[in-house]
Formats: structure tokens, C-alpha cells, sequence
């Protein structure tokens, strides 16, 4: 397995030019499946992580989403990219101190997002929420590990979807100290490119989250760099698990197994994996 600096140097490596794809698993298996899939990176999903545990997104403590993280990290080959939240501090000297933590898990980057969870005052203050990234920043640095900082500003999925002030927010979060920025829940085109055009040259992930007429080239062709998924491969293994427990408990009919994954395939996969694990 390539070492910690080997895989953020790939990482970083690849927001250099053209685009590439990196979706969300929720789990450890989840995660080999998508590596052997040839998906050059990944990245956890906070919501998919928590649905796991029986709980709604944003409920999951820091030690137990750095033991997700360092699991995910120890089971592939290819880079983890950790959703981190809010970095599960308010002060900025708390962010560093958890993102040092989260440096030592085996992941290749970290995203540090900018909501409250106030549905009345949704996001940080400007200030605060710039000198949050500057903490990561400086914990990263530190860390002298090379990962990947990526900027998240929430307005969209948060209540406020103003584009001027997103973009104000990722503009500063780039000079901070971001080496990728992020505004999940803008969707247009025009959207796409004012913000890729704002915080140009560094990269933009482009969250995709529902189905899209769009390809991957229609995406590049708008200037995104990295495309993630967030919580919605989850989502569609429990559309899958629903249909089919419904189906029983509703009507007492067993046809949501159709299409089901053969046992054996899985078990042969699982197999593979573990047998290249081993030394």
C-alpha cells in the first residue's frame, strides 16, 4: 500500500488538470468495492456514516467519524477524502486541533464546511468562518503530511442561496489557505461557472447528488476539476434495502430481492480483497 505522503501527493496531483470522479462509500466494504471499481480517489460521507449507525447526519461524534476515517484509509490503496464537517469545533483553534487529528488517521484530505446547524443563522461569520480554513490550514502544515484542504461554503443546502456571498466566502477561503473549493447544492450551469471562474486557478468539486442528464465531460467542459457524490451511493443501497423490506412488510411479497447481488459474487469479491491484504 502506498504510504500516507504517497497518497496526498496523488491527491493533490490529481486537481491539477482535467477531472476525475471521486464517489462517497459509507462503509469499509463499500469502500473496496468503489477502489476496485479504478476510481483514482474516494471520500466518506458524513450522512451515509451516520445512517449506518442508526443516526441523522450531523450526529456522529469526532472519535467515532476518526475510527471511520482511519478504517476507510486502511482498507484501500487509492485517497480518502474525509468529510469533516464542521471540524467538529466552533473556535478556529478547535478546527486545527481536530484537523491535526484527523491528519493522523491515513486520509488524503479534509473538508471543513462553514454551516452552523442554526436554521436561523445557518452559517459562520464571515470572519470567523475564513479564520476556521486558516486553522486547518496551519494544522496541515504542521502535520507536514501534504493533505488536500477543501473549502466548503454551505449557503445552498443551508437556507442561503446567494451566489455573490458563496463566492465571496470561497474567494477567501482559496486565500486562506484552501487548495480546493466546494459549494454543494449549486446546480446550473451558470452557477458552476461563476464559481470556477471566481476562485481560478484552484480547483472546484462539483457535487452531484441526483440524476443528471450531465456526463463527466459535460462537467469538465465547465472547468470542474472533482465531481463527489456525498450521501447519495447511500441512498440508493437504502432505496434498494426499503423496496424490498416494504414489500414484505406491507404485502407480504418477496419480489424486491429481484436483482439482488448473488451472495457468492460477494463473497468471491470480499475473497480477493482480503487475500491481497494479506503480506
Amino acid at each position: 500500500m502506498p504510504s500516507r505522503t504517497q497518497r496526498a501527493s496523488t491527491f493533490l496531483a490529481l486537481h491539477q488538470q482535467g477531472i476525475f470522479v471521486m464517489p462517497n462509500p459509507w462503509d469499509v466494504g463499500s469502500a473496496r468495492y468503489l477502489a476496485s471499481l479504478g476510481f483514482p480517489a474516494i471520500a466518506t460521507t458524513s450522512a451515509g456514516l451516520a445512517w449506518t449507525m442508526g443516526r441523522a447526519d450531523g450526529r456522529v461524534t469526532l472519535d467515532e467519524v476518526l475510527a471511520h476515517l482511519r478504517a476507510v484509509a486502511d482498507a484501500v490503496d487509492v485517497p480518502v477524502n474525509a468529510d469533516f464537517e464542521g471540524g467538529f469545533a466552533v473556535d478556529p483553534e478547535g478546527v486545527g486541533r481536530n484537523v491535526a487529528l484527523a491528519a493522523g488517521t491515513g486520509v488524503a484530505g479534509v473538508s471543513i464546511e462553514d454551516s452552523t446547524g442554526d436554521a436561523d443563522d445557518p452559517l459562520f461569520e464571515f470572519e470567523l468562518a475564513v479564520e476556521r480554513i486558516r486553522a486547518a490550514r496551519a494544522a496541515l502544515d504542521a502535520s507536514g503530511t501534504g493533505i488536500v484542504l477543501t473549502g466548503r461554503s454551505e449557503g445552498f443546502i443551508a437556507g442561503r442561496p446567494d451566489l455573490d456571498e458563496t463566492v465571496r466566502r470561497l474567494r477567501a477561503y482559496a486565500d486562506a489557505g484552501a487548495d480546493c473549493l466546494y459549494a454543494p447544492g449549486i446546480h446550473t450551469r451558470e452557477q458552476i461557472t461563476a464559481v470556477v471562474e471566481a476562485v481560478a486557478p484552484k480547483p472546484v468539486n462539483l457535487l452531484i447528488g441526483a440524476a443528471s442528464d450531465w456526463t463527466v465531460a459535460d462537467v469538465a467542459a465547465m472547468g470542474v476539476r472533482r465531481i463527489s457524490v456525498g450521501g447519495a451511493l447511500a441512498r440508493a443501497a437504502w432505496a434498494g434495502f426499503l423496496r424490498a423490506a416494504r414489500g414484505i412488510a406491507e404485502g407480504g411479497r418477496f419480489d424486491g430481492f429481484a436483482g439482488a447481488t448473488p451472495g457468492p459474487e460477494l463473497n468471491a469479491f470480499f475473497r480477493g480483497v482480503a487475500a491481497k491484504a494479506r503480506p
